[in-house]
């Protein structure tokens, strides 16, 4: 029996020999081992694949046998995530180690036998990859914004390390961030790096990376949590406004400073505020890192008026700077008159249209932003009134859902920052009565020169509904279309529609109270012939001639 040459593949199969051979003849009874030389090795990058050939010459008529050992151990296929394959043929035992990992490098041995005789041989798998983490991550020195950091490196794994890169972690970060360094490149020669940009007043921790030609590895363990040091502000609060609140007050808010721009503890704010043409300021300090409103109450202070206002802040290492001035208007009086001319009507047995004369649309200190308009039943009490707001200087508004042939009363009344002004005089109003209640019925429809044609029974109100003044007749090619409408004061129309469409129709009637109920959905297939007849009560059987049936969808609308 004869081993051949052992041989390992790169992914792309670039072939190589192990230059080992040993020859020994081999018969049906007896065979000689031959004293094999040291083990061969090969070195292989991480994540490629990999080919340990092992093939033999033999007589046929033997009965071969292959096994594998890595690092003495049996190796069983199928039980290492799928990273071990058995291939070649009859006369070989080869294996190929996929996407092979650092912890596919040690020792291979492939042992032949047959009945009468075995013989194994070896290689060293060298597994090139990224370098191991490193270790021992310590902060020399910290201040405000810089940190100095040392670490001892940890494996290269046969591949020289290149550079490091330093990350850093803090409560308020989204995982971990690369931060700036110098030397800005961390040679793979250097176990110390100075971290610069840092946020004062911030604990943070840092983790290395070490990277060679193969790529960069796992980051090193945290370091111990590191605080910065302190430091005065030096960001403002943003999106300073304000204004509103009661008589007599300048109301003054803003956002707060994140805690990690607050550079040290006993944050707070300072304001400042002076009224528009005065020079001197008047200051206030708020105590609190969470704030984000103050109000100045003072009875010398006009219905809106305007103040310069400028936001700065503090810590307990110094002040910082004040944000820009903006302008902020005091609190404002309620709108002093009601509107007046109001006068209500009903549109339909659910619409109400409020009217009214509007005040004077100014900048004045009691200024009109909108107007409200209260409703409620004569059922009802007045402090349980509905509530309609329009904005603007607009003088009418409809109200919607309201009950019919029910009254109503009705004020309105301006209002503004401050809240609503005094209530106009009382007017009542009746509604409509609803529409009536019955679908039209016994739809019948036919067809002549491309035309629909349809009849129904008239609708009769009861006598707590409006009278019926016309139909509206929708209609539609399908269920997803947009129906059309044509209105009608007869029970009966006709619809010029081409006869080579589906289409879906309903009829429903209306009146003052607005529109009442719908008939059921007609279905009217294409038309087939020049003449067809069908009824709405009653479905025909389908004809050769003329008669088309009608199909019902219950549906109550378009």
């Amino acid at each position: 029996m004869q081993p051949n040459l052992m041989q390992v593949f790169t992914p792309v199969w670039q072939e190589t020999s192990l230059a080992w051979q040993a020859a020994q003849e081999v018969s049906q009874l007896k065979s000689r081992l031959p004293s094999p030389p040291c083990h061969p090795r090969w070195t292989s990058p991480w994540g490629e694949s990999v080919v340990l050939p092992c093939q033999v010459s033999h007589d046929p008529s033997l009965e071969l046998k292959f096994t594998w050992f890595f690092n003495e151990q049996l190796l069983h296929f199928g039980s290492h995530g799928g990273f071990f394959e058995k291939v070649g043929g009859h006369s070989a035992g080869d294996i190929m180690i996929r996407n092979i990992q650092l912890r596919h490098a040690g020792k291979y041995t492939c042992a032949v036998q047959t009945k009468v005789d075995s013989i194994s041989i070896a290689v060293d798998l060298v597994v090139r990859g990224p370098p191991g983490p490193p270790t021992s991550i310590h902060v020399e020195e910290i201040t405000d914004t810089t940190a100095s950091l040392s670490w001892r490196p940890g494996p290269d794994n046969h591949s020289p390390i290149t550079a490091y890169t330093i990350q850093a972690r803090t409560p308020f970060s989204l995982g971990w961030q690369a931060v700036t360094t110098v030397p800005e490149v961390v040679g793979g020669h250097r176990m110390t790096a100075t971290v610069i940009d840092l946020s004062p007043w911030v604990e943070y921790e840092f983790r290395v990376l070490a990277s060679n030609t193969i790529g960069t590895g796992e980051p090193s363990k945290p370091s111990k949590q590191a605080r910065t040091k302190g430091t005065s502000p030096k960001v403002t609060p943003a999106n300073v406004s304000g204004g509103g609140g009661s008589r007599s007050e300048l109301v003054i808010t803003w956002e707060p400073v994140p805690e990690e721009l607050q550079n040290g503890p006993g944050f707070g704010y300072v304001l400042a505020f002076r009224p528009h043409g005065a020079t001197g300021w008047m200051q206030a300090a708020v105590p609190s890192a969470e704030a984000s409103k103050y109000v100045f109450k003072n009875e010398s202070i006009q219905p809106f008026s305007p103040f310069h206002v400028k936001v700065g802040v503090y810590n307990n290492e110094g002040e910082g700077p004040f944000g820009p001035v903006t302008t902020i208007y005091s609190a404002e009086e309620e709108p002093g008159r009601a509107p007046t001319r109001v006068r209500a009507k009903s549109l339909s047995a659910s619409e109400i249209e409020v009217l009214w004369k509007a005040l004077p649309w100014n900048a004045s200190k009691k200024r009109v932003l909108g107007y409200e308009v209260r409703y409620w039943s004569r059922s009802e009490r007045e402090d349980t009134a509905s509530v309609q707001k329009t904005v603007g200087n607009q003088t009418s508004a409809i109200i919607r859902g309201v009950k019919g042939s029910t009254t109503y009363y009705i004020s309105v009344r301006a209002y503004n920052t401050a809240g609503t002004g005094p209530p106009s005089n009382m007017v009542n109003v009746t509604t409509k009565k609803p529409p009536p209640s019955q679908p039209p019925v016994k739809v019948m429809w036919n067809t002549s020169n491309s035309k629909i044609i349809l009849n129904w029974e008239q609708v009769k109100a009861l006598e707590n509904e409006s009278e019926v003044t016309g139909y509206k007749v929708l209609y539609k090619k399908n269920q997803h279309s947009h129906p059309n409408v044509m209105e009608t004061n007869t029970t009966s129309v006709e619809l010029a529609l081409p006869t080579d469409e589906d289409y879906i129709i309903q009829i429903k009637p209306f009146g003052e109270g607005g529109e009442g109920s719908s008939s059921r959905q007609i279905t009217i297939p294409r038309i087939p012939g020049p003449n067809a007849v069908g009824s709405a009560s009653k479905v025909s059987t389908l004809s050769a001639l003329s008669t088309i049936a009608l199909s019902f969808t219950a549906r109550t609308s378009l």
